[in-house]
């Protein structure tokens, strides 16, 4: 058996190209890839047959430096080009939503976001009714903050 690890060593270093690649999936900050990219260099010096001491040492080297090179490239043309990426919470503020439940004055009601139902308040602590289309204002834990969007059909154009 050790005979066979010895001789298929490029198996050991593909398995972890693997499961980096797969463990980067989850974590989209191009920084697990760059061991990913240090596995595959180390795979074509296994088969050129170089001792496992120093497979080690240049997958730690290319792996190094795929974090200095390879990295902010990937982060600079594949991510957006806003400097913050906002959380699912986060990422709620200024979308639309329906209320299901009315919001009462300085109280509480539900508001529908892309089919998720959560709690909500007014922003002015006016009533809400039911069927109301809203803006998410504010996120505060799991309560959102709203205000009443205007139907199109009652904003009046000034000339």
């Amino acid at each position: 058996m050790i005979e066979y690890i010895q001789n298929n060593l490029w198996l050991f270093w593909l398995i972890i190209a693997i499961v980096s690649l797969i463990l980067e999936l989850s974590s989209g900050t191009f920084f697990i890839m760059c061991f990913a990219i240090g596995s595959i260099i180390t795979i074509f010096c296994t088969l050129l047959g170089i001792p496992f001491w120093s497979q080690v040492l240049l997958f730690a080297i290319f792996s190094t430096l795929s974090i200095y090179w390879v990295r902010p490239f990937a982060i600079k043309y594949l991510h957006s080009s806003k400097k913050e990426r906002l959380s699912n919470a986060d990422a709620l503020i200024s979308r639309e939503g329906i209320v299901s439940e009315t919001i009462e004055q300085n109280g509480y009601g539900r508001v529908k976001v892309d089919g998720d139902d959560w709690k909500a308040k007014s922003i002015d602590g006016n009533e809400i009714a039911k069927g109301t289309m809203v803006e998410i204002v504010n996120i505060e834990s799991i309560i959102i903050t709203v205000k009443e969007k205007l139907p199109i059909n009652n904003i009046v154009e000034h000339n």
